[in-house]
């Protein structure tokens, strides 16, 4: 199956702080972006990668200039307000030949080899999947006030990561069915549910995590540092 990839890059990194939006911050003398883009490259099956960004953002395609993937990098467009609007853009631009979409955080840069193949395997058989790790913590379920409500089995619990993964077809249809509901989806996954797709959990990995924090920059810069990159 052919896998086109939305690498999105649109969001506004309110919690990171600071003038420069997070993807774009120099981690070791390199943007985090470009590292991200080349652990996406360990999968042959993703043939082409869509870029969506935010309204006026040039650094992007500033930043890719010159560098060359084994995947057809296209020209970046503008995402929307809501991830799922961010998303629909996306789609809409890939190539008609693209079978199966991947959708992932350009804040993401560490995903392995081994994520991304079974991943999209397990899409690939499925239709539709998203890595996840299990738990350690107890979580517990609150009201608004702050009263516990009930403390779920955490055996049955996933914190879910990107690349998610769906027939294009399946994402298109999604859209449709959730048109006036997308700003409710905080993930691809939440989104192919709520239409009645069946979504499996492949195995995540701790490392594959986003970046968020300042924190997590510092994170970042060790994990570099140890693989020599």
């Amino acid at each position: 199956m052919k896998v086109g990839l939305l690498l999105l890059a649109a969001g506004s990194g309110s919690r990171f702080g600071g003038e420069v939006p997070k993807q774009y911050v120099e981690v070791l003398g390199k943007p985090l972006l470009l590292y991200t883009l080349e652990h996406l490259a360990a999968d042959a099956r993703i043939v082409v990668v869509q870029p969506v960004v935010s309204e006026g953002d040039t650094r992007f395609e500033q930043l890719v200039k010159g560098q060359d993937y084994p995947f057809r990098l296209l020209e970046p467009v503008t995402g929307g307000a809501e991830r799922s609007l961010s998303m629909q853009q996306g789609l809409k631009a890939l190539p008609d030949d693209v079978e199966l979409v991947a959708v992932h955080d350009a804040a993401r840069p560490l995903p392995s080899p081994e994520l991304l193949a079974e991943v999209l395997s397990v899409a690939e058989q499925y239709g539709a999947a998203v890595p996840g790790v299990a738990l350690t913590d107890t979580v517990k379920r609150v009201d608004v006030d702050g009263l516990v409500l009930e403390t779920p089995d955490r055996s049955f619990l996933r914190a879910v990561q990107t690349p998610q993964v769906a027939r294009k077809a399946w994402f298109e249809k999604a859209l449709e069915i959730e048109a006036g509901r997308l700003h409710l989806h905080t993930d691809d996954a939440s989104l192919l549910e709520a239409a009645g797709f069946e979504v499996h959990i492949s195995r995540g990995d701790i490392r594959n995590r986003k970046i968020t924090t300042p924190e997590d920059m510092h994170w970042l810069e060790s994990q570099l540092l140890a693989r020599g990159l």
